[in-house]
């Protein structure tokens, strides 16, 4: 058994085993979870070069009351910077971008998915203020890149919206070891996330994550983001780049949005020298995403 530095025992010790052994059983279960949201399958798979798949993709999203408030709602939010109110979906759409909208609407679709799975204590509220912060965070990070590397802005919202997918369906493979999880992410706060994932349930979210991002055949990108965001020097993270290390960067700047609290690295500028960004320029990228970050958390918070 691992000890506190005080002499006591630390539960991972004797919960270890039990924990390991019923999650990597359970993982031979990944495919029994509900396929992805048929929504999210449908917009991911949508071309929006063509007034044929414009509007198509209005008609889907104005199926889903949730996700037209929520778009709508986005839309009339400080992050827009416009006065006026929009109420329908359409003017949303031509407020925020078609790629925007629907980036958001296939996030959306799948966190929502969460609630039909078994209660757990990493909720799904914080999920989404996580995800919502990264992806803007990640918005203005890009408009920093140079031009000729600059991803697509609704790949770097996937991204962002997708990365930490992992806890969801960890929480339905095994609600008690994600429960394990989130009481020695809140006592074990100067490890590493990675750390006490790999000491409690030998496989990380990120892991999870992407086998579950296979299995709904996410983009290759995608999949490379949600398994490698905390490890984006890995060689294996090149196919993910460089939205892996714009997802890594927006959570060392902002990690009060992370779903756990953790110390982490400051942003080197190295990090920044591999988006193509000057590390002189950076204080007004860091502005740029305090202040939608700010929108984005009172965006999050209402719903």
């Amino acid at each position: 058994m691992k000890r506190t530095s005080e002499g006591g025992l630390n539960i991972i010790g004797t919960t270890q085993l039990n924990t390991n052994f019923e999650l990597q059983n359970n993982i031979t279960k990944l495919d029994s979870l509900p396929s992805i949201p048929v929504l999210a399958q449908k917009l991911l798979t949508l071309e929006l070069n063509t007034d044929e798949g414009e509007e198509m993709l209005l008609n889907l999203i104005g199926l889903d009351p949730l996700i037209s408030a929520k778009i709508i709602g986005l839309a009339n939010s400080g992050m827009s910077g416009a006065n006026l109110k929009v109420s329908a979906i359409n003017h949303a759409a031509i407020r925020l971008g078609l790629t925007r909208v629907k980036s958001i609407a296939i996030g959306i679709a799948t966190l929502s998915m969460r609630s039909n799975f078994p209660d757990s204590k990493i909720k799904t509220d914080d999920l989404w203020l996580n995800s919502m912060g990264i992806a803007f965070a990640m918005g203005a990070i890009a408009k920093a890149m140079p031009s000729s590397s600059r991803p697509s802005e609704d790949k770097v919202f996937l991204a962002g919206l997708l990365h930490d997918i992992g806890y969801i369906a960890l929480g339905y493979l095994d609600a008690k070891a994600s429960d394990a999880l989130y009481d020695q992410l809140q006592l074990q706060t100067d490890s590493s996330v990675l750390e006490i994932e790999q000491n409690l349930l030998v496989m990380t979210h990120c892991e999870i994550g992407a086998q579950l991002g296979q299995l709904w055949e996410l983009p290759e990108e995608i999949i490379s983001v949600i398994r490698y965001h905390h490890s984006p020097k890995l060689e294996e993270a090149a196919k993910g780049q460089p939205l892996v290390r714009m997802v890594n960067v927006a959570e060392k700047i902002l990690p009060e949005f992370c779903i756990f609290k953790h110390s982490r690295d400051a942003v080197t500028d190295q990090d920044w020298l591999e988006l193509g960004i000057d590390p002189a320029d950076t204080d007004e990228i860091r502005n740029n995403i305090a202040e939608v970050s700010a929108q984005a958390y009172e965006f999050a918070g209402s719903f």
